[in-house]
């Protein structure tokens, strides 16, 4: 499912997304880095499209024409399971008493 990097929140959106469109929960432009599937902080130019222009400011509308639509969970999701792992981490290193 598509969802959006700034609210975290689902979006229904078709296979083309114009380079202008908005969140409709947050108004963070959709066609930016921080949604595309190639968006790599650790990567080289922080995109793992070695064909790529450099983009400034990646969380602004851009031309790029590699861009593809990460897919992702709601936050709740990612919350969810973080607490998981949390506890599951915590358990496995519970002082004895």
């Amino acid at each position: 499912m598509k969802v959006c990097h700034r609210c975290k929140k689902e979006l229904e959106l078709g296979d083309k997304i114009s380079r202008t469109a908005t969140c409709p929960h947050c108004g963070s432009f959709l066609h930016s880095c921080l949604n595309c599937a190639f968006y790599d902080r650790n990567a080289h130019n922080q995109c793992r499209e070695p064909q790529s222009e450099y983009v400034s400011d990646r969380e602004k509308a851009n031309f790029c024409d590699f861009f593809s639509f990460a897919e992702s969970e709601p936050s709740t999701k990612r919350e969810e399971q973080v607490a998981g792992a949390r506890k599951a981490w915590d358990e496995l290193f519970k002082k004895s008493r």
